[in-house]
């Protein structure tokens, strides 16, 4: 893992601020270590500059705190959501991994542009990626 640590994927001010401990179990650390590697590491590397990871993993109880649905892949380790600072730049980040995917050089479950391009949602799991691009109003 090059750019990003589990460490950085489990950090959150709301459960900071809450008391929520989110640790995540061994399985989830080991999506995590993948979703670095496959996805993380190679945008950062391909984008040339910082990203912020905005959310990674929650725990049932910082998921539920901070509105995520039921069925967020962010409980199981396996999405982030990132970001490069303004919209603007987050739309270019967003191309450019689908530029990636494109070239093969990457692939995915979801990429999802979040309320224009406030942010971007990206996922992987494991042997079942749909590569699906989703823009979310």
């Amino acid at each position: 893992m090059k750019y990003f640590t589990i460490s950085e994927l489990c950090a959150s001010d709301t459960a900071r601020a809450r008391g929520i401990d989110n640790t995540p179990p061994s399985g989830v650390t080991l999506a995590l270590t993948t979703l670095i590697e496959k996805l993380l590491d190679p945008i950062r590397e391909a984008w040339g500059g910082p990203i912020t990871v905005n959310s990674g993993y929650r725990c049932q109880k910082l998921n539920t705190a901070v509105g995520g649905v039921a069925t967020s892949q962010h409980l199981r380790g396996e999405a982030a959501d990132i970001s490069v600072g303004i919209p603007a730049k987050n739309r270019q980040l967003f191309d450019r991994i689908v530029e990636l995917q494109k070239a093969g050089q990457i692939e995915f479950d979801q990429l999802i542009d979040e309320s224009n391009y406030a942010w971007v949602h990206i996922s992987y799991r494991q042997g079942r990626n749909r590569n699906q691009i989703l823009h979310l109003k």
